[in-house]
């Protein structure tokens, strides 16, 4: 993808911004009396106030992007205000959950990638009652040591109950391993959910805990939209949504089964894009099994 050059030029100037500090905000179009090292900038600023906004607008570069990560065994979106992914994508076959990768030799290590403001840290989850949960799971991922020891980078975990994440939510992660076995493919996405909830008001609100001094984000649901890619090419679809909360490790997985536009407008994603959706070929299994 080109960036455009605007964008490009949008780093210089603010590295100029930051130098000057923060006495820029103050300029007088008209001050004389500035220093020159100032005047061309101020003159520049005075002639922007006519130019279409796309000219200036980025000039002193953009609040935030959208901040994508490939690692060896998944694909993320990271979202800094939840200190945690918006969504983990994942490829599984036969070959890839096989190996002998060893999560014994794994741990859980900050994302340096990530700015330390919107970063999540192994003291934020100290006596915090909850699991370092992953999204990609890490037996997902034995055919390379490496590839398992990037599931346990902090930008590819949220606080998850532990009669969760150690019961049902594992269950689920060995059910998508026994469909790769099974199939050509099976690609996973997972990510958490924030549902409203109505209170004692009548009125409904996103209300949700966060934990340690990074107030890292605790979901209250999390979803996994499974594609399954068979050997005839035929394609199934499986979205499931979990409670962050305790789940009798008895539920059969089919219960957690939705729709999967319901997942679609509380996360705010589109899933599978509609040339698949539209396809012949995609069975969208939902309750029940059906």
């Amino acid at each position: 993808m080109r960036v455009p050059r605007s964008v490009l030029l949008s780093g210089a100037s603010l590295a100029v911004g930051v130098a000057l500090g923060a006495g820029l905000t103050s300029w007088k179009v008209k001050d004389d009396a500035a220093p020159k090292i100032l005047q061309p900038l101020i003159v520049e600023a005075a002639s922007d106030i006519s130019r279409p906004p796309s000219s200036s607008i980025t000039r002193f570069g953009l609040p935030g992007l959208s901040q994508l990560k490939t690692r060896q065994s998944h694909v993320l979106s990271y979202d800094p205000r939840l200190r945690g992914p918006a969504w983990v994508l994942e490829q599984l076959n036969g070959e890839g959950i096989q190996g002998s990768a060893n999560r014994e030799d794994s741990e859980f290590t900050e994302d340096e990638s990530v700015h330390p403001y919107h970063r999540a840290t192994n003291y934020d989850y100290r006596g915090s009652g909850y699991d370092r949960g992953h999204l990609a799971a890490a037996a997902n991922h034995k055919w390379s040591q490496k590839a398992m020891d990037e599931t346990f980078i902090l930008s590819n975990v949220y606080p998850q109950n532990p009669n969760l994440n150690q019961y049902a939510w594992n269950n689920l992660e060995k059910y998508c391993r026994g469909l790769s076995r099974r199939n050509k493919n099976v690609y996973v996405c997972t990510g958490p959910l924030f549902l409203p909830k109505m209170e004692a008001d009548g009125k409904m609100y996103v209300k949700y805990q966060v934990i340690g001094a990074n107030n890292v984000a605790v979901p209250t649901h999390f979803f996994k939209v499974v594609v399954i890619e068979k050997h005839n090419g035929e394609l199934e679809l499986r979205p499931y949504v979990m409670p962050n909360c305790p789940v009798d490790v008895k539920t059969p997985l089919e219960h957690f089964l939705v729709p999967i536009e319901s997942i679609e407008r509380a996360s705010g994603l589109l899933f599978v894009p509609n040339i698949l959706k539209s396809s012949s070929n995609l069975r969208a299994i939902t309750a029940g099994g059906k």
